[in-house]
């Protein structure tokens, strides 16, 4: 019995994968914190950021819109 504890306790084969969820985790409420704070700004910006890309690359590739 207490072989079979002391080999659960020293087991650590599922450690990396704990902490990668861990740290997953950390991001996903650390980006809903900058939302919530942001309230639309943020949004507008990235938006903003997108479209003035798409306009640069259809620039270079020699679109021209209708």
């Amino acid at each position: 019995m207490t072989n079979t504890l002391k080999n659960f306790l020293s087991d650590e084969s599922g450690q990396g994968i704990t902490e990668y969820g861990a740290i997953l985790a950390f991001v996903a409420l650390l980006v809903a914190v900058v939302f919530s704070f942001a309230q639309g700004t943020l949004t507008q910006a990235i938006s903003q950021s997108f479209s003035t890309i798409v306009f640069q690359l259809n620039k270079l590739n020699g679109y021209t819109s209708t």
